[in-house]
């Protein structure tokens, strides 16, 4: 049974760290991002790491920074001592937001530490950084999977000690891929704990400086979808930015959200980019840069998502009408 510190946030993070304790190892300290206004009345609501602790009577630690020369400095030296403080063999890492400083790396590589290992969404070193899922997806890559890494103080660039391949399935969305690496990562850190706590060390390999790839930050700007690009690629803008930050478009004044979409082999006849095509049974045709995009689940401001044929014939949709940016 090993001691460990666990440092994570969201739902990714919060499936490793169950797979964790469940497999005998002992978390001594959580590091989790502080609570945060969410829902309609905005009140603070604690991360999915923090919820699994408090269960089952974990410490938490929920500094704004871990930087000891920045903005937050006293609450840094703060964690950094309750870190110092505390037996523990591995620091686990997945998710957790918060960029860790030199100071953490010293703590956790301490002799007889096993240093700060992280679960990233990835085959490093492609999509290195904070939205691999999502990147992959939008890029149209055909597999993706988990990256157990040894981390270093760059970005993503640590020795990887373990990897193992997902396919992106067709049509599968960020939401779903999230929801199968998340498993699959916290499988392999079970593994990688596993095989650390039987023989005292973790064989790692230095990162191809060939094919080095970034997944920036998703921005709400991103998911505004745009009728000159092709339909193969706004399906794939729409699977990968659901959920968050949803894609959509403008019609009549309102943001219209597109939850689900194919493409499809109707052809656009005379209409232009971003007009209607036709209405049926299965959805909303809509014309793009090149191809018919066939538009599934919509949902409209304050509505629910629905199919698309029932919001366009709630609001009047015809063919021939322009959907904006």
């Amino acid at each position: 049974m090993l001691k460990v510190v666990f440092a994570g946030t969201p739902e990714f993070a919060k499936v490793a760290l169950e797979l964790i304790e469940c497999a005998g190892h002992r978390i001594v300290m959580v590091m989790t991002q502080p609570d945060r206004p969410a829902g309609r009345g905005m009140s603070l609501q604690a991360s999915p790491v923090k919820q699994f602790a408090l269960t089952k009577n974990i410490p938490v630690l929920q500094p704004s920074s871990l930087k000891v020369d920045g903005k937050y400095a006293d609450e840094a030296k703060d964690a950094l001592h309750q870190l110092e403080a505390i037996d523990f063999d591995v620091m686990v890492v997945a998710a957790y937001g918060l960029i860790l400083p030199k100071e953490v790396f010293e703590v956790a590589e301490r002799q007889g530490r096993a240093g700060c290992l992280n679960i990233h969404a990835s085959l490093l070193p492609r999509w290195r950084g904070a939205a691999p899922i999502h990147r992959a997806i939008e890029a149209g890559d055909l597999t993706t999977g988990i990256s157990i890494m040894q981390m270093d103080l760059g970005l993503d660039t640590g020795p990887v000690i373990a990897k193992k391949e997902l396919a992106i399935q067709d049509q599968e969305t960020t939401a779903c891929l999230h929801d199968r690496l998340a498993l699959l990562g916290g499988e392999m850190i079970v593994e990688a704990l596993s095989q650390y706590e039987k023989n005292h060390a973790l064989p790692s390999l230095i990162q191809d400086a060939v094919g080095v790839t970034y997944a920036h930050k998703i921005q709400k700007e991103e998911a505004r979808l745009d009728w000159s690009e092709s339909a193969e690629k706004l399906n794939r803008q729409i699977r990968a930015f659901n959920p968050f930050p949803g894609a959509n478009f403008e019609k009549d004044g309102q943001v219209i959200k597109v939850w689900g979409a194919k493409i499809t082999a109707l052809l656009a006849g005379s209409f232009t980019q971003g007009q209607i095509v036709s209405i049926d049974n299965h959805g909303v045709h809509v014309a793009t840069g090149s191809g018919v995009l066939l538009l599934t689940e919509l949902q409209k401001p304050g509505g629910k998502r629905t199919p698309a044929i029932q919001l366009a014939q709630s609001l009047a949709w015809a063919p021939g009408q322009q959907l904006f940016k």
